[in-house]
């Protein structure tokens, strides 16, 4: 990478680390993230296969009452910047994937210790409050965001510190049971991470579309925009029957129905 290239990574990693605490923008997450940094480097293809993937495992962290998620915006930058660094193409992205799951639970770590210093932050912003000084409320709300960017940028910069070569070399010194085993394991976390999410979302109304999907899927000749298709039509279908279901058939059909269906769904919705 260039020097301009450098800076525009940082850049995207601390506006990806103040993401992560705003819901309103999701770019910490791992399929925008990573394709961002393949965006600024030249790499977009890489960036996006990379964030795809690791967007599956993502799905399935979420922070459940004291217990922290996996830090999913440092996974996504980190395993962009090591995938590019190492110049291994499509072939990397396994081993990107493998290094970035211990990276996201690390990156806790990192999170606890600026939500930490963010609470004495708080106590500060309780003080102006007291005081009507809403200046230095906003400028004390500005350093605790930039304190979550500079924890995912901090890091970016020292991956970017290394000489990319070096990256290069570690990555083809590794034997091969190693890489393969590293490309197997991200293939695993990612079924578990789709995995959690069915847990989650799981009922008897659903299942039937789970199994459909892989049949689908074994279809070759379909595109990604056929299988598109076939998921919205799905769904008209299945909220139609859901809407006639809950209608009964006690009343010998609804007087607002107008003979069409599709448009009496989309304006029910």
């Amino acid at each position: 990478m260039n020097g301009i290239q450098m800076i525009l990574v940082i850049l995207v990693a601390f506006i990806v680390g103040c993401s992560s605490v705003m819901d309103q923008m999701e770019t910490y997450q791992p399929l925008v993230a990573c394709s961002l940094i393949g965006l600024v480097t030249g790499h977009l293809e890489l960036g996006v296969m990379l964030g795809g993937q690791l967007q599956f495992i993502a799905m399935g962290w979420a922070n459940v009452g004291a217990a922290m998620a996996p830090d999913a915006s440092l996974a996504g930058i980190a395993a962009a910047i090591i995938l590019i660094e190492g110049g291994q193409g499509e072939a990397g992205i396994g081993t990107a994937m493998g290094i970035a799951v211990p990276l996201a639970v690390a990156g806790l770590f990192l999170t606890m210790l600026v939500r930490t210093i963010t609470v004495g932050i708080a106590h500060i912003m309780d003080r102006k409050a007291e005081e009507a000084n809403y200046k230095s409320i906003e400028r004390w709300q500005f350093i605790g965001l930039s304190l979550q960017g500079l924890r995912v940028a901090i890091p970016a910069a020292l991956l970017l510190a290394i000489p990319a070569n070096l990256v290069r070399q570690g990555l083809e010194s590794m034997p091969a049971w190693l890489t393969q085993g590293m490309t197997i394991g991200g293939g695993m976390v990612v079924a578990v991470g789709y995995a959690m999410v069915i847990n989650m979302m799981a009922s008897r109304e659903v299942w039937p579309f789970f199994f459909l999907g892989f049949a689908l899927a074994a279809l070759q000749e379909l595109t990604l925009i056929s299988l598109g298709i076939i998921g919205v039509v799905l769904a008209i279908l299945y909220l139609s029957l859901e809407g006639k279901g809950g209608n009964g058939s006690s009343n010998g059909g609804s007087s607002s129905d107008t003979g069409d269906p599709l448009g009496d769904i989309l304006d029910d919705y």
